[in-house]
Parts: C-alpha cells; structure tokens; sequence
C-alpha cells in the first residue's frame, strides 16, 4: 500500500508558441500549489524545451500532452506526441540557436528518457527530485485541489491511494481539452 498518494496532471493542447507559454505558467503555478517552488525553474525549462522540440519537429501534427506527476519524491514531466519519430541528442556548439534541447533536459533533471508509445507516438519525459513528503505535509497546506488555466487549458489534479483513483475535492469538471490518465 502506498501511504503517500501520488499527485497527477495532464493538460492536451496543440504545441504552438503561444500554448506552450501557457503550459510553462500552468506547470509554475501546479507546482507553487503542491509547495514545490525549489523545482519550478528547472521543471518549467524542461517542458518548454520539450514542447518546442513537438512544434518544431513532429509529425503528422502538433496535438500533445503534457503530465505531471509527484509520487513521494520524485516529480515526472512528461509530454506524449503522435511522431513515433524518437529524437536524437545532437553536440550543438556553444554558438548554435538550436539542437540544444535534450542536452539542457539532461543538465536540468536527475534522469530523462524517451519510449515508443503505442504505434504512432512516443513519450519523452523527465525526473526531478522533490522535498520529502514530511516537507510538503508540515506546510500545512491542503494537499489536493484542481487549478485551470486560461485559453481552454487546465490541470485536472487527482488523489491515487491503492487502488482508488477520485477527483480532487471540490475539482469539479474537467475543461474540455482536459484528461485524467487512470
């Protein structure tokens, strides 16, 4: 039995420029919630990097989604695209503009990775280490609640304990783009 519940969200959108800033300020502010502000830095770095990596090189389009999860002391960002196109880490001068991005992935996080996911996509994702989970229950802050984000984009946050998988109390409805993954 887990005596820690895991903390989960996911966020689908399409990976263009203005989204992805959206993105970084959703992930910001989930984290702020969860009273995990030491990684917010490095965790919003990572996923632009990552969503950036969607607009500018998958294929057939640019739909993804985003996850985040904390389970104890790990926080796992991970995006999932329908390329299954696996990206190649690239020696980028010090000079270049672009083809930095796994490598500032793999300076910013404790491990990263990418895997095929079913036929047609795959997952890259990364890991940071989080506050003990004493930490974050001696803040005394309430551990679950749902937070949206503006433009059609949210963060629906559940509790996993066991076996049980339910909404966060008082979550409400998930906006429409919005999923929870069981």
């Amino acid at each position: 039995m887990i005596s820690q519940p895991s903390k989960h969200c996911t966020v689908e959108l399409n990976a263009l420029p203005s989204r992805i800033g959206q993105v970084r300020r959703i992930v910001s502010a989930q984290l702020r919630y969860w009273r995990l502000d030491p990684l917010i830095d490095r965790a919003a770095l990572g996923v632009t990097e990552l969503l950036t990596n969607v607009h500018l090189h998958a294929r057939p389009d640019k739909l993804c989604t985003v996850e985040i999860e904390l389970l104890l002391d790990q926080l796992t960002v991970s995006v999932h695209d329908r390329d299954p196109r696996l990206p190649e880490v690239r020696d980028a001068n010090s000079l270049a503009t672009c083809g930095r991005g796994l490598s500032m992935v793999a300076a910013v996080s404790e491990s990263w990775g990418v895997r095929p996911d079913g036929e047609a996509g795959k997952v890259v994702w990364f890991t940071l280490t989080a506050p003990s989970a004493a930490a974050v229950a001696a803040s005394g802050r309430p551990p679950y609640a749902a937070v949206s984000g503006s433009g059609g984009l949210g963060f629906v946050e559940v509790e996993r304990g066991g076996d049980a998988l339910a909404p966060a109390p008082g979550g409400g409805h998930a906006p429409a783009r919005s999923a929870v993954a069981g």
